[in-house]
């Protein structure tokens, strides 16, 4: 039996994706297939890793570190998220990431990417994350605070600008069970945001113009299908039971770790039912 994760983006809101991935690893639960969405991908890649624990962990540690994320960063380098450190210091010296347990696991992880030139979204098997880290950066490099991130000349940004829930993806992997782990209350829809900033920010670049501006009708549609196939018990889905004010870029630890509390407390909730879902 074949089974796929999936797991959503959302900022500092992929914390509650860490807490319920640590009970998973509690639990052995087995995935063949693991597609990761910009903080989805970055927070993720412990599960291959087994690192229980550390995406939560080093969060805490460095949320108020002038070196880690925010506008000091920003305005700094170009990008929120300070490549430098976020990529190379925290997993390599601070906090380090077991590339080797990575690398010898055998899930195999996707990390989404969205090309800046066509618009559209790529899917890149990360087997070795030492030597592909540029791409986990690209998946969760938002738009507007980040600069591209060029990889062999190609010009990339977050995966969930072009497919915030690859649902379709996983679909056609033909996957015998799929999990999907978002970050979203069961009630939330995008709205349609302004068209002015991206036409005027990305204006060299209207197929990526196209996709921000119809992120939100592709995003809930993704909802709505998704919503349609966990109807059918097609797929196991776990989102959070109740919302938290939680910032894209959150500063407060407190708030940080209601997040992923939340994953742990609603991972538990669920982990009989998918279980039995598992071996239906």
């Amino acid at each position: 039996m074949k089974v796929g994760l999936l797991l959503e983006g959302g900022a500092m809101r992929g914390l509650y994706t860490a807490g319920v991935l640590d009970i998973f690893l509690d639990n052995n639960i087995k995935i063949d297939t693991i597609i990761g969405v910009s903080a989805g991908a970055l927070f993720g890649v412990n599960y291959k890793s087994k690192q229980r624990g550390r995406a939560l962990r080093y969060n805490l540690k460095y949320a108020n570190d002038k070196r880690y994320m925010g506008m000091r960063p920003l305005l700094k380098t170009g990008n929120i998220m300070n490549k430098e450190f976020c990529f190379d210091t925290v997993p390599n010296e601070l906090d380090i990431f077991d590339y080797e347990r990575y690398k010898n696991e055998p899930e195999k992880f996707y990390a989404v990417v969205t090309n800046v030139e066509t618009g559209k979204a790529e899917y890149i098997l990360i087997d070795d994350l030492k030597q592909k880290m540029e791409y986990l950066r690209a998946s969760g490099s938002m738009p507007f605070v980040s600069k591209f991130v060029e990889i062999n000349g190609v010009k990339y940004l977050d995966g969930g600008t072009a497919d915030s829930i690859p649902i379709e993806k996983m679909l056609e992997m033909d996957m015998d069970k799929i999990i999907v782990i978002l970050t979203r209350p069961i009630d939330y829809r995008k709205k349609k945001s302004n068209e002015v900033i991206p036409n005027i920010f990305y204006s060299k670049y209207p197929n990526f113009v196209n996709t921000i501006n119809n992120r939100y009708k592709k995003y809930n549609e993704q909802v709505e299908k998704i919503l349609e196939l966990e109807k059918e018990n097609k797929i196991f889905v776990i989102r959070p039971s109740r919302l938290v004010d939680i910032k894209r870029v959150e500063k407060d630890v407190k708030k940080l770790q209601q997040m992923y509390d939340l994953g742990i407390e609603d991972a538990n909730d669920s982990i009989n039912k998918l279980k039995e879902y598992l071996n239906k």
